[in-house]
């Protein structure tokens, strides 16, 4: 005698399982040009009427040559800069860092709060959760590629999916 009720299981957990699926977040790709390789890019939400937005990654360089990572561009905003944070005698300082940020052969370097970041300013719309920031990064040698960053929660301190390499020490 066959079970009748085994085929409303399978399909009851199939759908599950694919509602499952679709509840997670969608995460930025990573990105490589070359011996450069971009892992886990993403950006935190705006509120309504903020003019600028902050964009986070890790970058290797993986080849034997420095390169440089110079700027980039981006259409949700007038203009993209790198940025760096630090302390100076106990106080939070940022600057622009016109020059890039070199990557050295086997370098890692992570763009986060805190530290390097990228800068879009003059957004012409408000970055918001869940949704896409596409940018295109400059470096010296490697040239031009193209970066998908999720954005994530106002607050966020790294992307939703975790550190993109585990146990990888970061420079």
């Amino acid at each position: 005698m066959k079970n009748k009720t085994q085929p409303r299981y399978l399909i009851a957990i199939s759908a599950a399982v694919f509602a499952a699926w679709l509840a997670i977040p969608a995460q930025a790709e990573d990105a490589a040009i070359g011996p450069i390789k971009i892992f886990a890019p993403w950006a935190r939400a705006t509120p309504k009427g903020a003019s600028v937005g902050g964009g986070y990654m890790t970058i290797t360089n993986t080849g034997s040559a420095p390169d440089r990572l110079l700027g980039g561009s981006t259409d949700i905003s007038s203009r993209f800069e790198i940025h760096e944070m630090s302390m100076d005698n106990g106080v939070m300082k940022m600057r622009a860092v016109p020059t890039g940020v070199e990557l050295k052969p086997g370098q890692t370097i992570e763009f986060k709060p805190g530290g390097y970041h990228l800068m879009f300013l003059g957004l012409k719309q408000p970055l918001e959760q869940g949704g896409h920031v596409r940018a295109t990064l400059q470096f010296e040698k490697a040239g031009k590629v193209d970066v998908d960053f999720t954005v994530e929660s106002i607050g966020a301190q790294n992307p939703s999916g975790g550190h993109p390499m585990p146990g990888m020490k970061m420079n």
